[in-house]
C-alpha cells in the first residue's frame, strides 16, 4: 500500500518541482533582462551642450503673419524661440547678426504664409514645429537647430 502512494505522489512531486525550477530560471532572466540590458540602453542617451536661445521677432510681440491667402483675413501671432547650437550658430548672448536674422525670419515667414488655416491645429503643433526646425537648419546649416519652442499662440 505504501508504494502505491509514493507512486502516485512522484509524478505530482515531478511536476511541482519542474514548476519551481522554471519560475527560478524565469525569475533569473527577467533579472538579468532588466540591470543589464536594460540600463546599458538606457545609459548610451547622448548628451549635448546647452544651447543658446533666440526669440524670433519682435521682442514683445514674436512674430505676425497673415495666413490662409491674403483675402482670409486671418492672423497669426506667434512666439518662437529657437534653441541653436552654440558652436555651429554665430549668436551671442541671445542674439544673432542681423543679416542672418532677416533670413530666418524670412524662412519662417514663408512657411507660416504657406500653410493652411487646419495646419494650425493645436493637434498638429508639434509637426509645425518640426517643419520651422527643418528650414531654419536649411538656411543656419544641418543641424543647427536643437529645438523649436513656441511661447504664444494666437490665431484670429
Amino acid at each position: 500500500m505504501a508504494e502505491e502512494e509514493i507512486k502516485k505522489k512522484s509524478p505530482m512531486l515531478m511536476i511541482v518541482g519542474l514548476i519551481v525550477v522554471g519560475l527560478i530560471l524565469a525569475g533569473g532572466m527577467s533579472y538579468f533582462i532588466a540591470t543589464k540590458v536594460m540600463t546599458d540602453s538606457v545609459g548610451k542617451v547622448p548628451t549635448r551642450e546647452p544651447g543658446v536661445f533666440v526669440k524670433l521677432g519682435d521682442a514683445k510681440e514674436g512674430v505676425i503673419v497673415n495666413v490662409g491667402g491674403v483675402k482670409s483675413g486671418r492672423f497669426l501671432k506667434v512666439g518662437v524661440v529657437l534653441e541653436l547650437d552654440p558652436a555651429k550658430s554665430s549668436s551671442k548672448d541671445g542674439k544673432i547678426p542681423s543679416a542672418t536674422e532677416t533670413k530666418i525670419l524670412d524662412s519662417v515667414l514663408q512657411l507660416l504664409r504657406a500653410q493652411k488655416i487646419e495646419n494650425f491645429d493645436p493637434n498638429k503643433q508639434e509637426e509645425l514645429k518640426m517643419q520651422i526646425k527643418a528650414e531654419v537648419n536649411k538656411v543656419l546649416g544641418e543641424n543647427t537647430v536643437y529645438e523649436v519652442y513656441i511661447t504664444n499662440f494666437v490665431l484670429q
